[in-house]
């Protein structure tokens, strides 16, 4: 492609900062912006991003239909929420105005195993209009690549153990609250853990319908063994409440976390196989404590064992990264809903991203 590369932005919070100094920075340029906080509508992009005056200011997101169709952008980025059926809709107004998209949503990572029947009909409405929709982000390489690419380098898995932590303030309220930050015990029983505490076919009648709740590493255990060739038997998860013996300021929730109430969250996955292979990946998403930081951290259990840690990665940055690096992919994938695993590795764009467009 000879022009630039044309991207909006749906969501403009504290990841599109990133997202959208990052397609500049890549010989790229925002042409539209979207949102729903009347804080942020009529802003200029520039002030958001802190990059200059873009001339481009964030429209009301329930006009973002009528803007894609017009203007006809390359690709979207949505960084709004964390669950599927939240995207559900700017997916569809992409989809519907034939705009590529791509999402920092954790489950839009692989929805077909938790959300099957709204990810069926955002392929075929994709496909309908020959444009592709995608999830990607922080997972895609430190909880995907980087693990399938070691596995390369294994004569014999037994199991793969992955854990994750990072930082709800990082990533805004709607994250947090789905962590179930800043409730207490009994509540957090009730509102977050109770979705766990289900017969296999309960829950797979509530993936049937849409009403199952995944944690992150859900949705990626479902990408490694697509990635993998492995076949899933039986897949489980659980969710227990992180605390802190002192109290704990959030600026994301706008209040104090009492002393023994949910900072967050641990969530532990557990995926057998037909091959052998089990998955145990943990991730833990908290308002952290002055002391506490980022970590990655995968063993890879076999012949030989690999074990590889990751202190204090830069979780918000390598995502918006990924996304931008992806956009070239995304728009050259077949039309549909195609997930990262059946694209090229992630890798470093050294030139604008246009050269990248088939």
């Amino acid at each position: 492609m000879e022009r630039k590369l044309r991207v909006a932005q749906y969501g403009c919070g504290k990841m599109s900062v990133y997202s959208m100094r990052y397609v500049y920075e890549k010989g790229a340029e925002i042409v539209a912006a979207f949102d729903i906080n009347p804080e942020v509508i009529g802003k200029d992009i520039g002030e958001i991003a802190d990059i200059g005056k873009k001339g481009v200011k964030v429209s009301d997101a329930k006009k973002a239909g009528e803007i894609l169709k017009e203007i006809k952008p390359d690709i979207c980025i949505i960084t709004t929420q964390s669950l599927f059926s939240d995207l559900y809709e700017p997916f569809k107004v992409c989809a519907q105005s034939g705009v590529n998209a791509i999402s920092t949503c954790e489950e839009a990572f692989f929805p077909w195993n938790s959300s099957p029947k709204l990810t069926k009909e955002l392929d075929e409405l994709a496909k309908q209009n020959n444009c592709t929709l995608c999830g990607s982000g922080y997972q895609d390489v430190f909880w995907g690549y980087l693990i399938t690419v070691l596995s390369g380098a294994t004569q014999t898995i037994k199991k793969i153990k992955g854990k994750s932590s990072y930082n709800v303030e990082d990533y805004g309220i709607a994250l947090a609250k789905a962590h179930g930050a800043g409730l207490d015990l009994d509540t957090f029983a009730k509102e977050i853990s109770a979705s766990d505490n289900i017969s296999e076919e309960q829950r797979n009648k509530m993936i049937e319908n849409g009403t199952f709740l995944p944690s992150y590493m859900w949705n990626v255990n479902g990408w490694m063994c697509e990635k993998l060739g492995l076949t899933i038997t039986e897949q489980t998860q659980k969710t227990v409440p992180q605390t802190h013996n002192a109290e704990l300021k959030s600026s994301t929730l706008n209040m104090t976390i009492p002393a023994g109430h949910a900072t967050g969250m641990s969530a532990v996955v557990t995926t057998k196989t037909k091959e052998g292979i089990v998955l145990e990946t943990e991730c833990i998403g908290k308002v952290y404590a002055p002391d506490e930081f980022d970590q990655n951290d995968w063993t890879i259990e076999g012949e030989p064992s690999t074990r590889i840690t990751v202190n204090r990665p830069a979780t918000v940055e390598l995502t918006c990264a990924t996304i931008v690096g992806r956009l070239p992919d995304v728009i050259n994938a077949e039309p549909g809903y195609i997930t990262t695993d059946k694209m090229p590795d992630p890798v470093y764009r050294t030139k604008p991203l246009n050269e990248y467009v088939k």
